[in-house]
């Protein structure tokens, strides 16, 4: 008796597996398509802290940072290529009026006459480096607090986050900011104010 029910109870269960995996791809496509604007994609790639995966345009990208940059409690430190928004900036600005410690690395591409983010920087006093060592300086990360590592092809720009196809991980592993650490200093040690 107890076999025959374990056998109907299990050929119910794997009738039932098609109808629920149906319903969770339909409910991942409506979350995808029709979900709010600015997501995160979790992933939990196990021992490893989640990662946050932001695609642009419009995304949410900008305000992840923002959000990253507003959370920080002791040092954030930055390496760009291409750096005019004005949104991160003004994040920057907000977290060493407070205390942070706040380096800039910039590609010698931002040293322009003009006014840019990295003059903006300059002005704000926070500290801003040109590594002009290289034939780009494409890096695009933000360090924070020896914790959190954001980086991808997302330069830290208005088009990046309007217009260009572009991604963005931040990822919450000490473990993984050392080796960053050690690479923002070595180009540290080569870049001029």
């Amino acid at each position: 008796m107890m076999f025959e029910f374990y056998r109907v109870r299990r050929s119910v269960f794997y009738r039932l597996v098609p109808v629920f995996a149906a319903g969770a791809l339909v409910l991942l496509c409506v979350t995808f398509f029709w979900g709010p604007t600015a997501r995160a994609i979790e992933v939990d790639i196990g021992r490893v802290p989640p990662v946050e995966v932001y695609f642009s345009p419009r995304n949410g990208a900008t305000a992840a940072i923002v959000r990253e940059i507003d959370r920080a409690r002791s040092e954030i430190r930055v390496q760009a290529y291409s750096f005019t928004s004005a949104p991160i900036a003004q994040a920057l600005l907000k977290a060493h009026t407070r205390g942070i410690k706040v380096e800039v690395i910039l590609d010698k591409s931002q040293k322009t006459g003009k006014y840019s983010s990295s003059t903006f920087l300059m002005n704000a006093r926070i500290p801003t480096y040109i590594d002009a060592e290289h034939a780009i300086a494409h890096n695009k990360i933000i360090l924070i607090d020896r914790s959190v590592v954001i980086t991808g092809s997302f330069n830290f720009t208005k088009a990046a986050e309007e217009k260009n196809a572009e991604n963005l991980l931040i990822i919450r592993s000490a473990e993984l900011v050392k080796p960053y650490l050690d690479n923002w200093q070595y180009h540290r040690n080569h870049s001029s104010t």
